[in-house]
């Protein structure tokens, strides 16, 4: 593989949104860099990407100083000016996060904190005064976050397509990568077709560990796939804008909460719950390779052994719909078990550790000739500007010494 024997400088694998923004951000910074997108599937952001919420994070969740904390602040406002550019629907709503329970308060107050250290606006509300913002919700207190907002991230993802100017192959998967020290990467998609670069970049989400051991990477992690069940609302009416309960800082998931979407219609959820499949999008999708491969991962049976009493109420929150509405009760006291309508589920790509830790944080390594971004869950999407950034400037950085 030298000289013209490399069909591009940068080989992207996987066409979400950040892999998509990846050759955004590295045509952008350096522009005549060849870039080719291998996408399994027939068109962008079919995954994490087009089966999220809609919401545009203000990062007031996140540990001050981290990549998420960092990367959402400054993606939220990137996103907004990104779509009113491109004309692609978004709004900025704001948002609550209501406490329902004294145990909760403390909590609460430590948002307030937090989104200050992030520079976040943030108004501190009493029980009275959430009726401002929504007239059917009730709490004990309450949060409203002004910089929250929404958009069409599939839409986002198509525009990162075309402005980039990479080549973007769909129906590509990748079955085989062949890396060689000083001569790039060479890969086999099960197609047959060979396309060869001189670094590559993983931004593959639900099966980025996979494609890092193609590579010859051991990642020290796994992809342990969460499902997120979603209701859609009958009433919408009952929700103004995006109402979220006060999160559990033991678990990377947002809890149930209700967010109105550009189109109008309010979603309820998710809740969070083992698949059985990388793309387990229901309790009948089963693969039994992938399950056997979470199933030997030590940081599975970790998780379970230590959050048993957490995921025993998801997943009654997953089979019994008279519980999921219980629990969106807690927010909205006037919804009826009726309200509620199956909406598609989506599935987070969550990083686990061999100790069973959950990866908080966005986690981007690198080997030889590539880069790998290994966990980009929720708020990636918001985020993935300035993730596309950092990884593009490491891929550009490889390529500069190849």
């Amino acid at each position: 593989m030298r000289g013209g024997a490399y069909d591009c400088d940068v080989l992207v694998i996987g066409g979400g949104i950040v892999g998509l923004s990846t050759a955004y951000a590295i045509t952008r910074a350096a522009p005549g860099t060849r870039v080719t997108v291998l996408e399994k599937e027939p068109g962008p952001a079919r995954h994490q990407t087009g089966r999220n919420s809609g919401v545009v994070h203000s990062g007031i969740y996140y540990r001050p100083g981290s990549r998420k904390a960092r990367y959402a602040v400054r993606g939220a406002a990137e996103m907004t000016k990104f779509c009113a550019e491109y004309g692609i629907a978004h709004a900025v709503t704001g948002k609550l996060i209501v406490a329902t329970g004294r145990a909760e308060l403390p909590r609460l107050h430590a948002l307030v904190q937090r989104g200050r250290e992030n520079g976040i606006p943030v108004r501190e509300l009493g029980a009275g005064q959430i009726a401002e913002y929504e007239p059917e919700v009730r709490g004990l207190a309450a949060i409203h976050v002004g910089t929250t907002g929404v958009c069409d991230f599939t839409g986002v993802a198509r525009q990162l397509a075309r402005a980039s100017g990479a080549e973007i192959r769909y129906g590509a998967r990748v079955v085989r990568v062949d890396r060689r020290a000083g001569r790039g990467v060479a890969v086999l998609t099960a197609g047959g077709d060979v396309v060869r670069g001189r670094v590559l970049v993983n931004c593959a989400g639900l099966h980025c560990d996979e494609v890092a051991r193609l590579t010859g990477d051991e990642p020290g992690v796994r992809i342990v796939p969460f499902r997120g069940e979603y209701y859609e609302l009958a009433r919408p009416e009952l929700v103004r804008g995006l109402v979220y309960p006060v999160p559990d800082p033991a678990f990377p998931f947002l809890g149930v909460h209700l967010t109105r979407g550009i189109d109008g219609s309010v979603h309820v959820g998710p809740n969070a719950v083992p698949a059985l499949a990388r793309e387990g999008y229901g309790w009948g999708v089963v693969r039994p390779r992938e399950l056997a491969g979470t199933l030997a991962w030590p940081g599975s049976w970790q998780i379970a052994r230590r959050h048993w009493r957490y995921g025993a109420g998801e997943l009654r929150r997953s089979v019994s719909k008279a519980a999921f509405t219980e629990a969106v009760r807690r927010l909205l006291p006037g919804v009826r078990e009726d309200d509620l309508v199956r909406a598609p589920a989506g599935v987070r790509a969550q990083a686990v550790l061999r100790d069973g830790t959950l990866v908080d944080d966005f986690l981007i390594r690198e080997g030889e000739h590539a880069v790998h971004v290994l966990n980009a869950p929720s708020p990636a999407a918001t985020a993935s500007l300035p993730i596309g950034r950092e990884v593009g400037r490491r891929a550009l950085d490889m390529l500069a010494t190849a």
